[in-house]
């Protein structure tokens, strides 16, 4: 019983989720007005509006005017509410902190995933998601990180991308990273400090290499056409953090190649 409610409890943070990936881009309030059609501007019934029970119910088409629902939806709700399962604490352990630690990584997740659709559809990392993200770890860091560590890891992390940035516009002429991927970057060196910001940087250049290079060989893209980089940036962070124990595996293997 007590799995069932973390899971519904997760799937409905993941609707509030989609609402994030909607509405922040489009620079709308996340909290008014109800959730509507965005084919047909009909408000949505609560309902209608049951995190993946009512996606699977209505067909992923609207009850009114039959307008396709995007699969994203079931997809973050789903995997949110896994996400939460996965992160709740042994129930023999269950005391504040653990629910506290608990809360504290179920929204990095979900900044997380509100990151990765965001910059697939818009090619942006808003900077309200960036803050929030930047204030949970400076609180984070207070209590459980070394100083020294945690500030220059963040330095770190928005220097060095900036300063590679700014020479790639000055020898290309074109931006090879965004200013929300720089930012995004230094957030999270405040978190994985100096060794593991840089771990990042290599590791998400090289998973963006080489999808990047498999989406140009198919003709999936155009290579003169640039491709989000936050999402690469966000896969290698969530293995670091939430995923730690498989981090280490992966980074094994990948170094070993080398």
């Amino acid at each position: 019983m007590l799995s069932v409610f973390i899971f519904v409890f997760g799937a409905i943070l993941g609707s509030f989720a989609n609402v994030i990936i909607y509405r922040v881009p489009r620079e709308k309030s996340v909290v008014f007005p109800r959730s509507s059609c965005p084919h047909c501007n009909l408000l949505i019934r609560w309902y209608q509006n049951i995190p993946i029970v009512s996606y699977i119910f209505l067909g992923g088409k609207c009850a009114n005017c039959k307008g396709k629902i995007s699969i994203q939806y079931p997809i973050v709700e789903l995997l949110t509410a896994l996400m939460a399962i996965y992160l709740f604490p042994p129930i023999e352990t269950l005391d504040l902190f653990p629910l506290i630690y608990f809360a504290f990584y179920l929204n990095i997740f979900i900044i997380f995933i509100c990151h990765f659709f965001i910059d697939l559809e818009h090619k942006i990392l808003p900077d309200g998601l960036n803050i929030y993200l930047f204030v949970l770890f400076v609180i984070y860091a207070l209590f459980e990180l070394e100083l020294f560590n945690w500030i220059f890891g963040g330095l770190l992390g928005f220097f060095f991308p900036f300063m590679v940035a700014q020479v790639f516009y000055r020898l290309r002429g074109q931006h090879g990273l965004g200013g929300g991927d720089i930012k995004l970057y230094g957030v999270l060196g405040i978190y994985l400090g100096p060794v593991g910001i840089m771990q990042n940087l290599f590791l998400s250049c090289f998973l963006g290499s080489i999808v990047g290079l498999t989406l140009i060989i198919t003709k999936r893209i155009n290579k003169n056409v640039p491709i989000p980089f936050g999402p690469f940036i966000i896969v290698v962070a969530t293995f670091q953090i939430l995923f730690s124990e498989y981090y280490k595996k992966l980074l094994s293997l990948v170094m070993s190649q080398f």
